[in-house]
């Protein structure tokens, strides 16, 4: 599997990239993660309604074609987009999100931090707070969006949105659980994590 990291880059040109990149894979196509942080921006899934978002001020509102609702990206948040072709790795979409959340949660108990998951709601929780989301597409047997990690972000945002669909839902990041790791070591965890799940 092949990393990308492509820094801070903005929302739609790289979820554009994507699509393209599913779309002229073939068998022969290695699977690529992509390491990315966005500035700030609401996506809205394609069962999100936008009565979920709340008041969005100055932050942009996407309509993206990952599935779930409505969630906020933005720098101090650790992306990573997995172009996988699940076929290939005889992976169904729920064995996919199961392993996407115990990726997640490795990375959490690394940091000595406790991870959970929570019945019919994609992501990963600690205390009830939400600290990373999950979105994603299948497309040709094959995913694109991801999982999104806070680490170190401006969390007044997800105010402005029901997150995930949630009224009052609450988020939270590694650096309120004493984490100093800088962005990039976080998200290299992350992603040598979710390369050892799948």
């Amino acid at each position: 599997m092949i990393a990308r990291r492509l820094g801070l880059v903005a929302y739609e040109p790289t979820w554009r990239a994507m699509q393209a990149f599913n779309a002229r894979r073939d068998e022969a196509t290695a699977d690529q993660l992509w390491l990315v942080q966005h500035p700030p921006v609401f996506t809205l899934g394609l069962a999100g309604r936008r009565e979920h978002v709340l008041a969005p001020g100055d932050i942009p509102v996407v309509q993206t074609d990952r599935g779930g609702q409505v969630t906020y990206h933005g720098p101090g948040q650790a992306v990573v987009y997995l172009m996988l072709d699940l076929r290939r790795r005889k992976l169904g979409v729920r064995d996919l999100v199961s392993r996407i959340e115990g990726a997640v949660i490795d990375v959490l108990g690394n940091y000595r931090i406790q991870g959970m998951r929570r019945t019919g709601m994609p992501g990963v929780y600690v205390d009830g707070a939400k600290i990373a989301a999950i979105g994603l597409r299948i497309a040709r047997g094959c995913s694109y969006h991801g999982v999104a990690l806070n680490v170190d972000m401006d969390l007044e945002p997800f105010s402005r949105i029901d997150p995930c669909g949630y009224p009052g839902l609450a988020a939270t990041q590694l650096r309120d659980h004493g984490v100093r790791d800088s962005i990039d070591a976080a998200q290299q965890r992350l992603a040598d994590s979710l390369s050892r799940a799948l």
